[in-house]
Order: C-alpha cells, then sequence, then structure tokens
C-alpha cells in the first residue's frame, strides 16, 4: 500500500499516549453514530462514546476499548483524547462482569437521587469491555 493512504494516529488518555501510528482508516462510535475516517477526511471534532475503535494499518487491524473523549480530524492525522483506551489483553473481564452488575442494580433502583447519565455510561463501559474481551478471545 503507498504511503500516500496512511494518515497519522495519536490515541491518548490521560495515563499514556495509547496509540501512536500511521493507518489507513478508524472507525469508532461516536455521539453522531458510528463514524470511519480515512485519509483526506473534511476536518471536523466530534464527541466519543463508549465502544470499540478499529485501527486499520498497512499490516491489520486492530481493537480497543475506548471510553468517551472527543476526536480531532484534520486531513492528514487523526487525535483521539479518551478518558480511557485499553487493548484487549488489559481488559479483567471479570471485573468487567462486575461492573455490568453493579450498573444494572443501580438503574433497577428507583432512586429520584440516581444520577441515570453515570449509571448508564458505567454499564456501557462494562459491556463494551466484555465486547471487546469476547471479540478477541473467540478469534
Amino acid at each position: 500500500m503507498a504511503d500516500d493512504k496512511l494518515f497519522q494516529l495519536n490515541i491518548i488518555s490521560p495515563e499514556r499516549v495509547f496509540y501512536e501510528g500511521k493507518a489507513k482508516m478508524v472507525e469508532l462510535t461516536t455521539s453522531e453514530g458510528e463514524v470511519g475516517i480515512y485519509k483526506n477526511h473534511i476536518p471536523m471534532t466530534l464527541l466519543i462514546v463508549p465502544g470499540i475503535v478499529t485501527i486499520t494499518e498497512e499490516s491489520g487491524k486492530k481493537l480497543a476499548a475506548i471510553h468517551s473523549g472527543f476526536m480531532e480530524v484534520l486531513p492528514d492525522k487523526v487525535t483521539i483524547m479518551a478518558e480511557v483506551a485499553e487493548w484487549p489483553e488489559e481488559i479483567d473481564i471479570n471485573r468487567a462482569r462486575e461492573a455490568q452488575v453493579r450498573a444494572e442494580r443501580r438503574l433497577q433502583r428507583k432512586d429520584p437521587m440516581l444520577n441515570l447519565n453515570r449509571a448508564e455510561m458505567a454499564l456501557r463501559k462494562a459491556l463494551v469491555r466484555q465486547e471487546l474481551a469476547g471479540s478477541v478471545k473467540g478469534k
């Protein structure tokens, strides 16, 4: 593949520079829905919601979990600032299952003081972690 089809992709979380490299495409979930970005995409900024990011490199695809943040898209560079970014091998599946149970219990309570958005976000993060860990183990 010619280098003219690749763009610089940086994924940064508060803890680390998660990913730096050349990509052919990046796919992830935003507040507007699923998006796929290639080189020379129109500039934009998007809000990221918890989901799986697929990084297509020359040598193949990499999957990771991204939990909230934003993305800046420029014609030759994409920068993702993520609250949390995790590779599949970094996910503790048992912890994710426990987080799912806790979030579901919070959502089932009819407590008017409950922050539903926070509970729903916790549930979504737990499900994304399980989906990513399961998709990699299933290969």
